[in-house]
């Protein structure tokens, strides 16, 4: 009954993998619909044959359903629900960040997830709002960590448990937090209580949460980011390291005739076009849609369509090793999530170490891009490069043919020696006109390179528009143009 994650491949912090819980496997990163058995607004039979490997419901209502408590416990969750796939179970722990309290004990919620066949459990943890104060987060990370304690001690270190982390918007609490979960055996973590910060759009904090937590993890550990439902933010997420996602937004936004694209949220109402492949959208004008009377289910078939297909696509980035692109044009979707982006950019050098040589690409797209993790590796490699006694730097002038050593000059990653002309990440890179920016962290990288090679005479062979910088930049050399 453990759970086991595999990674198989990588691109920044983001993996693809299989996780197994029992005899369920599915591909990651993924995303479990939220099911309510009470409204099943699509039945999870139907997310199957969507391609839904996996769906995550609501131990506490099932506990607390007339309807549905003796069916689960008599057939099983799967049959109740009629999918095979995996099934994950929350605690209680949602209705207990909304209404305070629930009543059920730790030891009676998890012995039911057991009893009605659920693949992964969750302990009944205290979900901590952002905005705690730092002495009752300690206080109800205790509560969590000794009810984890209590788990493994009951149930056993083979049981199919969680272990969330929590530890609101304090770094050390998140890091120590994950730490704790990962010496206790715990193989999939959740990161809890991140909803309030999703929906206040605090994206930058967000990803300082998971960064931290991520820190103090088994590296082997699969991450679920608790409650990350819109498709726009599950690039930023998955860069950063988080395998699995749970989603009610597909039922509830179509509930509220909103729909869902991977840029944001559209009133129905307000549309005039479907701009979507999806069959609903295909088979549907959009006033088709307005005035049907299934309007509410065929949404939700949408925006679920529109959130898996997401979910792929990112696979198949951090499989292409192309996710650094998928995140720049994600996170330009809206102005905080371009903050979330720009954070994690701040912050590239606590992820670089994660993520991999080689890839398929490097395409300049503005100024973010001189910050990714390939130019900061790049810029610690070249200094490794040996230069002749008299090389030539060129960079955009005429190139004269009395060297003997020729070097490129590609910002952003700066000097390209002809050894490197076809090797990742310098030689293949994709860059338009060259920019201030690109410039800054090019000169970086030469700079780097002629510290070590400190007897070259160096000459800068450049346009105009250049000449000023390198000259100021390089007092020492011969500056051409």
């Amino acid at each position: 009954m453990a759970i086991t994650f595999e990674v198989i491949h990588k691109d920044i912090a983001g993996r693809v993998g299989k996780l197994k819980a029992g005899d369920k496997v599915i591909k990651t990163p993924a995303l479990l619909p939220v099911v309510n058995p009470h409204l099943q607004i699509i039945p999870p039979a139907e997310m199957k044959k969507m391609g839904v490997e996996g769906i995550i419901t609501n131990a506490y209502i099932f506990s607390k359903s007339e309807d549905y408590r003796a069916p689960a416990l008599e057939k099983g969750l799967h049959e109740v629900l009629d999918f095979d796939g995996l099934i994950m179970t929350d605690s209680g722990s949602f209705q207990m960040s909304v209404y305070g309290s629930v009543d059920i004990t730790n030891v009676q919620t998890l012995s039911f997830q057991r009893d009605i066949g659920s693949d992964i459990w969750v302990p009944l943890d205290i979900p901590t709002h952002p905005d705690t104060d730092r002495e009752e987060v300690i206080a109800q990370m205790d509560i969590t960590m000794a009810r984890m304690r209590e788990a493994k001690e009951i149930f056993g270190p083979d049981a199919p448990l969680s272990g969330p982390v929590q530890g609101a918007v304090f770094e050390d609490l998140r890091e120590y937090a994950g730490k704790t979960v990962s010496d206790m055996g715990f193989a999939y973590c959740p990161i809890g209580a991140v909803v309030p910060l999703m929906e206040s759009y605090r994206y930058r904090e967000l990803v300082d949460v998971i960064i931290a937590a991520k820190k103090g993890l088994n590296p082997g550990a699969c991450i679920h980011l608790f409650g990350a439902g819109h498709p726009s933010m599950f690039a930023l997420a998955a860069a950063l390291g988080c395998d699995v996602f749970d989603s009610a937004a597909y039922a509830l936004y179509a509930k509220e005739g909103r729909y869902i694209t991977t840029y944001g949220t559209l009133k129905l109402d307000e549309m005039s076009e479907l701009p979507c492949a999806c069959p609903v959208c295909r088979s549907h004008t959009v006033e088709e849609l307005k005035k049907s009377p299934d309007k509410q289910k065929l949404l939700a078939c949408h925006n679920l369509a529109v959130t898996m297909a997401e979910i792929s696509r990112i696979r198949a980035a951090i499989q292409d090793g192309t996710l650094w692109e998928l995140v720049d044009e994600r996170c330009r979707a809206h102005p905080k999530l371009l903050d979330g982006y720009r954070r994690l950019l701040e912050r590239v050098d606590e992820i670089e170490h994660l993520d991999r040589a080689s890839k398929r690409r490097f395409f300049y797209r503005g100024s973010e891009s001189c910050r990714r993790t390939e130019v900061a590796n790049y810029h610690e490699m070249i200094p490794r490069v040996k230069l002749s006694e008299v090389s030539l730097i060129a960079a955009g002038g005429p190139v004269p043919r009395i060297f003997e050593e020729v070097i490129e000059f590609k910002p952003p990653f700066g000097p390209l020696p002809y050894e490197l002309a076809e090797t990742f990440p310098a030689g293949p890179a994709e860059v338009p006109a060259w920019d201030e920016e690109m410039m800054k962290y090019g000169i970086k990288g030469l700079k780097g390179l002629l510290a070590t090679n400190p007897d070259t005479k160096v000459t800068i062979s450049t346009t105009e528009k250049w000449a000023e910088l390198f000259r100021t930049e390089f007092p020492d050399a011969e500056v051409i143009t």
